[in-house]
C-alpha cells in the first residue's frame, strides 16, 4: 500500500491561479533596486531561484512614487519598472512558476526625501513612532503626515487600479493588495491611527472602506480571481496598534463582509494563531481561499506548514525567512532535508551576497 501524499506539496487552486504545491514565498523586502526603482537582472535571478513554490508573492512595490516607502523599493508606475517586471515573471514562468506582485503604499511610513513629492501622507496628521533611513544612510525621525482628502483619497484607489492593470501587462498572474503591517490601507483601517470624522473614519465599517473600495475597483479592472489581499490584525506594529477586541473583530468582521461579495483569488492573513476565531471566522465570512502566515513572532517550520494545511485551517501557507536561505524549500520539505541558514546581515544589503547566493539541495 501507498501512503497518502502530505498535502502541503499537492496542487491547488487560488481563483486564476493553479499552484504546484501550497508553499508560498512571503512578500519579502529586499531594497535591491537603484533610485529608478526598475528590476535588474539580480532581481529576475532571485525570483526565478523560487520559482519551484507554488506561489511567489513579490516584495511591496509601490504604485506611485508618493508611496514608495523605502530607498531600493521597486515600483510598477513607470514603462521601465513595467519592462523590469516582465523579465521577471518571464523567467519565473519559464521555470514553471506563478507570481503575483504585492502592491504597497507606505503612506506615513516613509519621509518627503524618499517620496520625492515633499510630504507624506495618511488617514490623519498623526506621526508612527520611529525612524527611517534616508538618502545618505542617515536615520531621521517619521514626520507627521498630510491627512488624504477625499479627491486624494480617490486618487489612492485610482493608483492601486494602474498599479494592477500595470502588473498584469508586465505578465505576472495577478496582484496582492497590501492592507497590512502599519502601511496606508492599515493605517485606515486601525482606530490608533485614523482620526477621521468622515466617511473614511469612525466606525469599523468607516474604517474599512478605503481597503473595500481598492479591492473592488482592482478585482473590476484585472478580475477578481487574479486578486488577493494581505491582512495582519492584532499584529500592531508601527503605530496601528489594534487592542480594542470588540473594535478588531468589528472592523475585520465589516472589511470580509465588504470583500465577500467579490470572490477574490484568496487573502493572505498574516496573525500568530491560524486557528484562532478571528482568522477562522474571517475566512468564514470572506467566503475566499487563505493563505497563512505565522511568521511575524516566529519562523514557521516544516512541520507547522504542514499541520496548518493537514488541519484544514488554511488553502496554503505563506513562508518568509526560510524562502530567502532556501530558493530550492519545497524540494527540502517534501525530502525532509537539511536547510540553509538565513544570513539577517543581508536582508536589505545591496549585491548578490545573501540575496542569489545560496546553494540548493544539490548544490550543498
Amino acid at each position: 500500500m501507498t501512503s497518502e501524499p502530505v498535502k502541503l506539496f499537492t496542487p491547488v487552486t487560488l481563483g486564476a491561479l493553479e499552484l504546484r504545491n501550497r508553499l508560498v514565498m512571503a512578500p519579502l523586502t529586499r531594497t535591491r533596486t537603484q533610485a529608478d526603482g526598475v528590476p535588474t537582472d539580480l532581481h529576475v535571478e532571485y525570483y526565478r531561484q523560487r520559482a519551484s513554490l507554488g506561489l511567489i508573492v513579490t516584495e511591496g512595490t509601490f504604485p506611485i512614487v508618493e508611496g514608495r516607502t523605502w530607498l531600493g523599493q521597486p515600483g510598477i508606475e513607470t514603462a521601465e519598472q513595467i519592462a523590469g517586471w516582465r523579465r521577471v515573471a518571464d523567467a519565473v514562468h519559464a521555470d514553471g512558476g506563478s507570481i503575483v506582485m504585492q502592491i504597497m503604499h507606505g503612506g506615513r511610513i516613509s519621509h518627503p526625501t524618499i517620496t520625492g513629492t515633499g510630504r507624506t501622507v495618511a488617514p490623519s496628521a498623526v506621526a508612527a513612532p520611529g525612524e527611517i533611513r534616508i538618502t545618505g544612510g542617515a536615520k531621521a525621525d517619521l514626520p507627521v503626515p498630510t491627512a488624504l482628502t477625499r479627491d486624494e483619497i480617490q486618487g489612492v484607489v485610482d493608483a492601486f487600479v494602474t498599479a494592477a492593470r500595470n502588473a498584469v501587462e508586465a505578465g505576472l498572474d495577478g496582484v496582492e493588495i497590501h492592507s497590512a503591517n502599519g502601511y496606508l490601507v492599515h493605517q485606515f483601517l486601525g482606530a490608533a491611527s485614523n482620526l477621521r470624522t468622515d466617511e473614511y473614519g469612525g466606525s469599523p465599517a468607516n474604517r474599512a472602506r478605503l481597503a473595500i473600495e481598492i479591492l473592488t475597483a482592482v478585482a473590476a479592472a484585472v478580475g477578481a480571481e487574479r486578486t488577493g489581499l494581505r491582512i495582519s490584525p492584532e499584529h500592531n506594529i508601527q503605530g496601528v496598534v489594534e487592542s480594542d477586541p470588540e473594535d478588531l473583530s468589528a472592523t475585520y468582521t465589516a472589511l470580509a463582509e465588504g470583500l465577500a461579495p467579490l470572490g477574490l483569488a484568496f487573502v493572505d492573513i498574516l496573525h500568530i494563531d491560524p486557528a484562532g476565531t478571528l482568522v477562522q471566522q474571517f475566512r468564514k465570512t470572506v467566503q475566499t481561499p487563505v493563505i497563512v502566515n505565522t511568521g511575524f513572532s516566529a519562523n514557521t517550520t516544516r512541520q507547522e506548514a504542514i499541520s496548518h494545511i493537514e488541519e484544514g485551517l488554511a488553502e496554503a501557507v505563506a513562508v518568509g525567512r526560510a524562502v530567502i536561505a532556501n530558493p530550492d524549500l519545497a524540494a527540502r520539505w517534501s525530502q525532509d532535508a537539511g536547510e540553509n541558514a538565513p544570513d539577517p546581515s543581508t536582508f536589505y544589503t545591496p549585491g548578490a551576497h545573501g540575496y542569489t547566493d545560496y546553494p540548493t539541495l544539490a548544490q550543498s
